[in-house]
């Protein structure tokens, strides 16, 4: 014998019990012996409440929802049933609701729902659901019989949470489907006490009901059908990746019910498990999937953890004080005094020190337990050895659960650590003997975040999925999106990285999407975005999705953005930004940010500051770090000055040379900003920054090679035209170079504490003397490296390398996660 059970969404409406009756058409051909347990109708039970609720303020609106009770049940005999059924079932179903509306019209004059009242009105829904299944199965060719589950499921008079009595209602149980060989359509949730008044049985009932009937009837499983494919690895509307638990034991069952699995509850499991009865939760919409099997059997072989579940909403309350040390019987008193309370406790942690102990409780009763705890603990607090209890609000408790963890070593390492490199403060933290579970308290803002990176972390280590936002789209921005769209495959299959980019940003709009922004579509898409571009409101929504391995991506150079980026690593938001005002303005926000990257256990990386694509940065720290001592650094470290002074020979004039750099975007927009040094000083602070030196813009002399009368001009327009008149200028500067066998380069020099700017002429035994194109070059000159110093050459400039700079760091990024 099966005992099944369909919930009310998947009988939330006739098309729905169509499926419904061609599942059981399949077990009834292949000769299963099987009895149906039906919750009402998706939406019915919420409908009888609310219409109860306003009879209850002599508010007549009930009528109305009354009126949609009725009308939707006929509807649904119509569509379900023959003509000739309709002749016997619609007379029964308005009976039902004639005896219904006179019983809401009594509450309406007396003004009160009473538990028992409530009972009786609510047993309404899955006696109408039952009934009409019941025919519309006998319609289809199945033998089938209604039965009201009163007439077997036998409690006390706890209304609204009936306990079983189990002896009685195993034997009538037994007596009835011996005499009725029928396949018996039976009520969920509702049974009768003595005296025949009806009861429910609490949340989760018409599961109970199936359980009941399985342990009277001692079934070979249960079939708990659903809308979803079995219980997950997490909830779906919080973890977009969970999946299907293919099989878990009873107890690792129950502690996902407790935090907060909707599929299954608790008293359900407990006749199963009691009479070794194996439970299936399947998809009444997806029938041919296997879904989840729970059994007393335990999975070795599978994952160390189950699942990962939370509660949304607590309070955590401590008491603490010295007079709590070595005192037996004081988490007695403690717990006495919330059980007298009637207050349920979720979570309890206590320190080997024996000062405080923590418990966590729904915030609604928060109150309540303090002021009992207190009264408890009234003398001691008198004393003052005891402190007042401490409340802590707007909490959530996530939780890791498998049976297996006890057998897996650093499980818990595996937790604080994914939890850790999320920024997510972890308040409290509870653990059993039997490693079943790993509870923490956490505030409840992460908990989106902290089960998407605990997920990531135990079921999906393979594949690290990263959440970009990106501000500046326009040339090194749309580099970095194509090259992101095209290596997505090969990062996702063979580097386990799945990059996603959520919110994009440019000077007009903005465009967000959770999921990921399509990258085939995003210019269409950001183009068509209805949300105007606004810097707070994007650093804001950011903050407030609050995803885990969230990169902050600045591709501009405007010093605004940078303005966020404290706020942004505060949040525990990981930076990459070929933007070099942060890291070249004041030598004390430059330490700053570093040091509250690394407090807050994130990355703030700017290696394309410097170099472009080029390894600069992370060869001068992997020399610093390994020992080695920085004697001295030189660079042509424009990509832009280096094509200028590369292509400077003799064949074009300087002014010409210029607007091309300009044309290829080479230089700024305006490029004064490179000619005088301006970029390279930024990216020479940054240099010997980087080697500890507390260097300023002020300590860094330039020597200017532009004529006053170029630096004068008001517009971009004017310096060109001031340019041309300079061109004389600066081929004599060229030819006399050459007439030593030189070439021009503008070099940068950190040597000691003194840092220079200026046009050299190099000879050819110096390593600048060979470089062509838009290269840059540095050389470092270290205890190391003094005879042959160390040279790194190659593209400084240019959207596609820079770019590509940014790109690796989101790969660095990804690598250093869990």
């Amino acid at each position: 014998m099966r005992v099944l059970k369909f919930g009310g969404s998947s009988v939330a409406k006739p098309e729905r019990i169509e499926g419904i009756i061609e599942i059981l058409k399949d077990y009834y051909t292949r000769g299963e012996k099987f009895t149906v347990v039906f919750s009402a109708f998706g939406g019915v039970t919420d409908s009888l409440i609310d219409m109860s609720k306003r009879a209850e303020k002599g508010d007549d609106s009930y009528l109305d929802i009354f009126r949609d009770f009725t009308e939707r049940h006929q509807a649904a005999a119509k569509e379900l049933l023959h003509e000739n059924q309709l002749k016997e079932v619609l007379p029964i179903l308005q009976n039902n609701h004639e005896v219904l509306k006179n019983l809401l019209y009594g509450i309406f004059l007396v003004r009160e729902a009473s538990a028992r009242t409530m009972d009786y009105v609510l047993s309404f829904g899955e006696r109408n659901s039952a009934f009409l299944i019941s025919h519309a199965l006998t319609k289809h060719g199945i033998n089938a019989s209604y039965l009201d589950a009163r007439r077997v499921i036998k409690t006390d008079k706890n209304f609204g949470s009936a306990i079983v009595d189990f002896s009685t209602t195993n034997k009538k149980i037994k007596e009835h489907y011996n005499s009725h060989p029928e396949v018996q359509i039976v009520t969920g949730f509702v049974a009768s006490a003595k005296g025949g008044l009806t009861t429910t049985l609490g949340r989760g009932g018409s599961d109970y009901t199936a359980a009941i009937l399985a342990a009277g009837l001692e079934a070979t499983q249960i079939e708990i059908w659903t809308d979803v494919d079995g219980v997950l690895t997490a909830d779906p509307r919080k973890v977009k990746k969970a999946f299907t638990i293919p099989r878990m034991t009873y107890a690792e069952a129950m502690e996902m019910s407790h935090f907060g699995a909707k599929v299954i509850y608790p008293p359900t499991l407990q006749p199963a498990l009691k009479k070794g009865i194996p439970i299936y939760i399947k998809n009444t919409f997806n029938p041919d999937f296997a879904g989840t099997y729970i059994s007393d059997e335990s999975d070795r072989e599978g994952h160390a953890v189950k699942g990962i579940s939370s509660i949304g909403h607590v309070a955590l309350l401590t008491l603490s004080g010295s007079g709590m040390f070595g005192v037996p019987g004081t988490a007695g008193r403690l717990f006495g005094a919330l059980a007298q309370a009637n207050i349920n406790i979720i979570l309890i942690t206590q320190g080997s020190s024996e000062h405080a102990i923590s418990f966590a409780v729904q915030p609604t009763q928060a109150e309540k337990a303090k002021k009992h705890v207190e009264k408890a603990f009234e003398y001691e607090r008198s004393m003052g050895v005891v402190n007042d209890v401490k409340v802590e609000e707007n909490l959530s408790v996530v939780a890791i659960i498998g049976e297996n963890m006890r057998y897996r070593p650093g499980i818990s390492g595996r937790l604080f650590r994914a939890l850790g490199e999320n920024g997510i403060n972890a308040v409290a933290i509870a653990q059993g003997s039997s490693e079943l579970n790993v509870s923490v308290v956490i505030p409840k803002t992460d908990e989106a975040k902290a089960l998407n990176a605990l997920h990531e972390a135990f079921f999906l280590s393979d594949t690290k999925e990263l959440h970009i936002f990106m501000v500046g789209v326009g040339l090194i921005g749309t580099e970095l999106i194509q090259q992101i769209k095209k290596q997505s495959d090969f990062l996702r299959e063979k580097r386990g990285l799945e990059i996603k980019v959520v919110g994009m940003a440019n000077t007009k709009k903005m465009l967000f999407v959770e999921d990921g922004i399509d990258l085939k579509n995003w210019k269409k898409d950001l183009t068509a975005s209805e949300v105007k571009s606004d810097l707070p409101v994007f650093i804001g929504r950011m903050k407030e999705l609050n995803l885990s391995n969230t990169i902050f991506v600045d591709n501009t150079a405007d010093p605004k953005v940078a303005g966020y980026y404290e706020s942004i690593l505060d949040n525990s938001i990981s930076i990459s930004t070929p933007n070099k005002i942060a890291t070249s303005s004041g030598y004390l926000q430059y330490q700053r940010l570093k040091n509250i990257a690394l407090s807050r256990g994130v990355q703030f990386l700017y290696e394309t500051n410097v170099g472009a694509g080029l390894p600069v940065l992370s060869t001068l720290t992997d020399l610093i770090n390994s020992g080695d001592r920085i004697l001295k650094i030189e660079g042509v470290l424009s990509g832009s000055l280096s094509y200028i002074f590369n292509s400077f020979d003799g064949s074009r004039s300087f002014s010409e040379i210029v607007k091309k750099a300009k044309e290829k975007g080479f230089t700024e927009p305006d490029p004064r900003t490179d000619l005088n040094g301006i970029d390279v000083r930024r990216k020479l602070i940054i240099l010997a920054r980087e080697t500890g030196l507390p260097l300023e813009a002020a300590d860094v002399e330039i020597e200017n090679i532009l004529p006053q009368a170029v630096q004068d001009a008001k517009t971009v327009e004017a310096f060109f035209t001031e340019l041309e008149k300079q061109d004389s200028y600066f081929e004599k500067l060229r030819t006399e170079a050459e007439a030593e066998g030189k070439k021009l380069r503008m070099i940068a020099k950190l040597d000691g504490d003194k840092a220079v700017i200026g046009l050299q002429a190099v000879a050819n035994e110096n390593p600048f003397f060979t470089l062509s194109g838009s290269d840059n070059m540095i050389v470092f000159t270290t205890d190391r490296y003094k005879e042959r110093p160390l040279v790194v050459r190659g593209p400084g400039a240019g959207a596609a390398v820079t770019a590509a700079g940014v790109f690796a760091e989101i790969i660095t990024i990804g690598n250093l996660l869990t």
